[in-house]
């Protein structure tokens, strides 16, 4: 199987756990834990996948700093193909801070580098050498967004396949640009609250009717009640969460991209992509950070036989 190429941003996740409430200014909030660790929905997403032995190479751009190599260490300590990850001197790589509790989390991020990657740094040969190519964070990766119809298209006159997940849009404007894009897009993997808001809709199950176009297959993550779609006759089909310790949510939506795309492009039937998607979201919620914790091939065939 060719490798699947992440085009996507690159940054430094600095998750404080155990918040009871989020601050505000002139205020202060303590935290019980803490973690650095390679950050972004596009890295976490690739570390997933490389840690489920998957063939994963990467795009993207950062600053030519401490913490750029900090993230392209982390990735190619993973296994990851990070040939196409460009050094910029005149950026500085991008920095998150993830405030977690055991509910939610809510991010403040200093962009930097993060929306540098424009699809011209993704050329043929690059396309040629993998077998699908997904992006994720649409509506931070400012350079890449314009030129995502052509990237698509080229991708797809290459043989690949295409994936795509939002990510929240931190203007709240959504769009229909993105719609737009989805004939293009094999595999759309939107949390709820970002499937309403891109869709209109008001519930999952209505905006994964909402977003149906005969070719795109949407699965919507809905967090610890698992995930959401639609059969091939409309029916609604879901696959719930697992029951772990959590202790901190982030990423836990880019680690279930992670499962679902491995099971997918290994041909297994929806509902076995779904459930690899929900074990490894579940599995990476046991440790602090997006990557501390994502699970192995070994990790997600267990959960899933404990829980059948």
């Amino acid at each position: 199987m060719k490798p699947l190429l992440v085009a996507g941003e690159i940054n430094v996740d600095l998750v404080l756990t155990g918040c009871e409430r989020l601050p505000e200014f002139g205020g202060e909030v303590l935290a019980s834990g803490f973690r650095q660790g390679p950050g972004s929905s596009s890295m976490i997403c690739a570390i997933g996948l490389a840690r489920l032995a998957h063939s994963v190479a990467f795009a993207g751009v950062t600053g030519a700093d401490g913490w750029g190599e900090y993230c392209i260490d982390a990735m190619r300590d993973a296994g990851i193909d990070v040939s196409a990850v460009r050094r910029d001197a005149s950026l500085q790589t991008g920095i998150t801070v993830a405030l977690s509790s055991l509910q939610d989390r809510a991010l403040v991020t200093y962009a930097g580098a993060i929306g540098a990657l424009r699809q011209d740094m993704i050329d043929d040969a690059l396309l040629a050498r993998c077998g699908h190519l997904h992006v994720s964070s649409y509506y931070l990766q400012d350079a890449l967004r314009p030129g995502l119809r052509d990237l698509f298209a080229r991708a797809r006159r290459a043989g690949l396949t295409v994936s795509l997940d939002p990510g929240f849009d931190p203007h709240q404007r959504w769009g229909s640009e993105l719609v737009e894009l989805l004939p293009l897009v094999d595999v759309f993997l939107p949390n709820e609250r970002e499937a309403c808001a891109i869709s209109g809709a008001s519930t999952a199950l209505a905006a994964l009717h909402a977003l149906r176009n005969g070719h795109t297959l949407t699965v919507v993550k809905l967090g610890s009640d698992g995930c959401m779609t639609l059969q091939d006759d409309g029916s609604p089909l879901a696959v719930p969460a697992h029951a772990v310790q959590v202790l901190d949510s982030t990423g836990a939506g880019d680690s279930f991209d992670a499962g679902f795309l491995h099971a997918w492009r290994q041909g297994m039937p929806l509902t076995a992509c779904m459930r690899w998607g929900s074990a490894c979201g579940s599995l990476s919620t046991r440790g602090i950070g997006g990557t501390a914790c994502q699970g192995s091939e070994d990790d997600v065939r267990a959960l899933l036989e404990a829980a059948a």
